[in-house]
C-alpha cells in the first residue's frame, strides 16, 4: 500500500541510495564476524588520554567559549595551525582559504551543492570513492570514468574525459580509497597541466596523505598546482580544492575535516555550510587544536603507521599463502585499504554471500565504479582488525574462494 509520503519525496531523492558499506558496518555489531568492510581507523591508536586532558583543559580554561556558536569558517587558531602545516610543504595559503566541516563528508556535499546541476558531468577514477558519488548523485551528476592501474588514475586515457567539459576531476591520488594506488609523480604534474589546459578544475581528496609505510612523500597535487602557477602572496588562488580530515589522525568520532581552496570558493562554501548547520561544533574543533599544537600529532602519526604497517603486511603474507593463484591484489604504499582482483566472470557479491556463512565479510567493488564494472574485484580493509584477526579472517576468505573456483570448475 502507497503511503502518503511517497509523492511528496523530492525528485532527486530517486537517485539516492543507502551506501554497501554503512550496510556492511552493521555486521561489524555481531562479534563472530570478520569484517574487513568498514574504512574504520583501529581504536587502539585513537590518543584518547590526550583527549580527555585536553577536554578537561579546554572546559576548565575556555569553557564559555567552547560551548557556545561560533563562526562558520572555523576556530581561527585551529585553520592557522592548518595554514602552517601547508607552508611546511610549499603552499602558500591563508586562514581564509580553510573552512573546517563536520567530516569530509560534508565537504564533498557542499561540493555537489556548489558547483553540480542535473546532467554535470564529473570525471572520477575507476574505481573511486563511495562515499563522493552518494554525496553528487542526489545532485545528478553524469559521471566519466577514467581507469587506474597501480599508479592511480591513466592520465594519457584523461584528455579525452576533459573534452566533454565536467564541472570538476575528483581524485584520491595517496593510497586511494578503495583500490591504495598511488598517483604517481610524473602522472600529478601532467593532471595539473591537462587540467590547466582544459580549464577544469581539480577536487583532491586527501584523508590518508600522512600514512605513508614505504616509498617517499609525494608533493599533493594542490602542491604541484600551486608550484605550476607560481608566487601568490600568501593566498592560494589556484585550480584545486583541497579535503584532508582529522578522522584518520585523532579519531573520526570527533567529525572535524578542512577544505583548502581560492577565497571566493570558500566564501561560497561558507554560504552552503551556514544554510546546513551553522558551524562544526565548536568544542570539537578546540579540543583538537589543543591535542594537535605542540607537535603531538608528528609523533602521533609515528604511531599510527607502524600499527598500520603491520597489519598490512600481515594481510599481504596471508593472501599470498592462502589466496588462490588465479587471484590477484595490489600492494598498497600507505593507507588503509587494498584491492583484490578475482578471475573474470567470478561475481564478489557471490563469494560475499558464502564468505558471510564463514564469518568474514568484505566490501564487493562493484560499488566503486560509477559507470559499472568491477564484479570481479574487492576492496579489503586491514587498518582496523588485529594481526591474529587478520590472518584469521583472510585464511577463511582464501578457502572459501579456493572452494568457489574449484565448485565452478576454474
Amino acid at each position: 500500500m502507497q503511503t502518503p509520503w511517497e509523492y511528496r519525496y523530492a525528485h532527486r531523492t530517486s537517485r539516492m541510495g543507502s551506501s554497501v558499506i554503512r550496510e556492511l558496518l552493521k555486521l561489524t555489531e555481531q562479534p563472530d564476524i570478520i569484517s574487513f568492510g568498514g574504512g574504520l581507523p583501529a581504536p587502539e591508536v585513537f590518543p584518547v588520554e590526550k583527549i580527555k586532558e585536553a577536554c578537561n583543559t579546554v572546559l576548565e580554561q575556555q569553557g564559555a567559549l567552547a560551548l557556545q556558536y561560533s563562526t562558520t569558517e572555523g576556530y581561527l587558531p585551529l585553520r592557522e595551525m592548518i595554514a602552517r602545516h601547508n607552508a611546511r610543504f610549499s603552499v602558500e595559503i591563508a586562514p581564509e582559504n580553510i573552512l573546517i566541516t563536520s567530516g569530509s563528508q560534508q565537504a564533498l556535499d557542499f561540493i555537489g551543492r556548489l558547483f553540480i546541476n542535473r546532467g554535470d558531468h564529473v570525471v572520477v577514477e575507476s574505481p573511486t570513492y563511495l562515499g563522493a558519488l552518494q554525496a553528487w548523485n542526489a545532485y545528478g551528476a553524469e559521471y566519466v570514468s577514467v581507469p587506474c592501474d597501480e599508479h592511480g588514475m591513466i592520465v594519457n586515457k584523461l584528455e579525452e574525459a576533459l573534452r566533454v567539459g565536467p564541472k570538476f576531476i575528483y581524485i584520491l591520488p595517496n593510497f586511494q580509497n578503495p583500490s591504495g594506488a598511488t598517483l604517481s609523480l610524473e602522472r600529478r604534474k601532467k593532471l595539473v597541466e591537462l587540467a590547466d589546459k582544459y580549464g577544469v578544475p581539480i577536487v583532491e581528496d586527501d584523508p590518508y596523505g600522512q600514512l605513508r609505510y614505504e616509498g617517499e612523500h609525494i608533493p599533493s597535487v594542490v602542491q604541484l598546482d600551486s608550484r605550476f602557477r607560481g608566487p601568490n602572496g600568501g593566498t592560494y588562488s589556484g585550480n584545486v580544492i583541497y579535503l584532508s580530515t582529522f578522522s584518520k589522525l585523532l579519531a573520526p568520532g570527533i567529525r572535524l575535516a578542512w577544505v583548502v581552496a581560492p577565497q571566493q570558493v570558500i566564501r561560497k562554501l561558507v554560504m552552503a555550510k551556514q544554510a546546513a548547520d551553522l558551524h562544526t561544533a565548536t568544542f570539537n574543533q578546540i579540543v583538537a587544536y589543543e591535542v594537535a599544537k605542540g607537535g603531538f600529532l608528528d609523533e602521533h602519526v609515528k604511531v599510527i603507521r607502524a600499527t598500520y604497517k603491520e597489519r598490512r603486511d600481515v594481510m599481504l603474507e596471508t593472501m599470498a599463502e592462502v589466496f588462490p593463484s588465479e587471484a590477484r591484489w595490489t600492494h598498497p604504499k600507505g593507507g588503509m585499504f587494498l584491492w583484490g582482483i578475482l578471475p573474470v566472470g567470478m561475481d564478489a557479491a557471490e563469494v560475499l554471500k558464502v564468505a558471510i556463512e564463514k564469518k568474514v565479510a568484505f566490501v564487493p567493488g562493484f560499488a566503486f565504479h560509477a559507470n559499472g564494472g568491477g564484479e570481479n574485484t574487492m576492496r579489503l580493509n586491514f587498518s582496523y582488525a588485529r594481526p591474529e584477526v587478520i590472518q584469521e579472517g583472510v585464511t577463511r576468505l582464501g578457502l572459501t574462494l579456493k572452494e568457489m573456483l574449484s565448485k565452478n570448475g576454474k
